[in-house]
């Protein structure tokens, strides 16, 4: 198939549109991923999330060329990529491991993918000094990695990955092996670095807080399928699926026998009606999904507000955030509501009688599904 060169020819590159279409793959009876389409934005941050399994590094790896699809197309900017070589794709890829040369210094290693295109020295040392200067790794040119910690290493590994000014930068998991504190730092220097050089990056994680961070748009993946597309506050506030709900966030799922009345579905649980402000086509269950933040922990039989729910329930656990606390309320049924109080509301203990009042427009109302749990564990 005849390729053309990806990358501008001078200066930075811009970011190229990604298209999955209909993309399969199949390992004998397993199917990795089910029919996945995708687009992503010209120089737009999109993460791949979901649990172990899903699909997302199987979508990473069949962009990347690591996996051909079974069927399906695939492209970068207008040009198709199904069948293209790895190596003549013209991407950037950055491992969870840094895979970086132990014998070749840190300049020697981020210049190693212009040395391969034949880039002249004069014009490697200056984009080497760039994108090193970029991760604010100038100083340790002539280093070897061994001399590096975990997080400056994976910065070499992030220069070494744009020295070429590639039109998409792929990135499996590149903080996995990081701590709390340094993969929280590099997540602010990865979006710095995106804004700045323009490139499209396509970004697989687990790890819900870091899509969040990152991100300009987060597909979800679950059993090989994406659930849904969307920015952060999309997925947060208005999930399509009880996946996605109980995925992105904390959340509390309240389950019970439908009831359907002046266009409003509820939900009888224990004895106690709450309602939700929609409706779900087609007889399927219906499941309440409430995020901590929007309920609110009472005094037992203090008066209920129009237009707000009410659930009993006991204090299980008690924690102290600092910024405030979080509750764990065991609920009639046995389900276990969560809570979030800020520091001006009043503070419970554990075996206190409580109930728990919010908005009936805050009861986002979804159909059950089972596997919404399995998948989770």
């Amino acid at each position: 198939m005849h390729t053309t060169n990806m990358s501008t020819s001078a200066g930075r590159a811009r970011g190229a549109a990604i298209g999955i279409r209909n993309a399969t793959k199949r390992y004998g009876n397993f199917t990795a991923l089910d029919d996945v389409s995708l687009h992503i934005e010209p120089g737009e941050f999109m993460t791949l999330l979901g649990p172990s399994g899903s699909g997302k590094t199987t979508t990473l790896n069949v962009v990347a060329g690591f996996t051909d699809v079974t069927s399906g197309e695939l492209s970068v900017g207008d040009q198709s990529i199904v069948g293209v070589p790895a190596h003549k794709r013209n991407i950037g890829v950055v491992f969870q491991h840094y895979a970086l040369f132990p014998h070749m210094t840190v300049g020697k290693n981020v210049a190693y993918p212009l040395t391969l295109r034949g880039v002249n020295k004069a014009e490697r040392d200056r984009r080497v000094a760039r994108a090193l200067d970029m991760v604010k790794m100038a100083d340790f040119a002539h280093r070897y990695p061994a001399q590096l910690s975990g997080g400056q290493q994976q910065r070499v590994a992030l220069a070494r990955a744009i020295v070429f000014d590639p039109p998409l930068l792929l990135m499996d998991e590149p903080l996995g092996a990081l701590d709390k504190k340094l993969r929280e730092w590099l997540q602010l220097e990865i979006k710095r670095i995106h804004r700045e050089l323009g490139t499209t990056f396509v970004y697989v994680t687990h790890d819900q807080e870091e899509a969040l961070v990152l991100s300009d748009r987060i597909a979800v993946f679950n059993r090989g399928r994406i659930e849904q597309v969307g920015t952060g506050r999309e997925l947060y506030d208005e999930p399509a699926t009880l996946f996605v709900g109980k995925f992105i966030g904390e959340s509390t799922t309240l389950r019970g026998a439908a009831e359907t009345a002046g266009g409003e579905t509820g939900l009888s649980i224990a004895g106690q009606k709450v309602a939700a402000r929609q409706t779900l086509s087609g007889g399927r269950n219906p499941v309440i999904l409430l995020r901590p933040e929007k309920l609110a922990i009472v005094s037992r039989g203090t008066s209920l507000a129009d237009g707000q729910n009410s659930l009993a329930g006991q204090v299980s656990e008690a924690i102290y955030l600092g910024s405030g606390s979080k509750y764990q309320v065991t609920l009639k049924d046995g389900s276990v509501a969560i809570v979030r109080a800020s520091l001006e509301a009043a503070s419970f203990s554990i075996g206190d009688e409580v109930d728990l009042r919010w908005s009936i427009a805050d009861s986002k109302l979804l159909a059950d599904d089972a596997q919404a749990d399995l998948t989770l564990t």
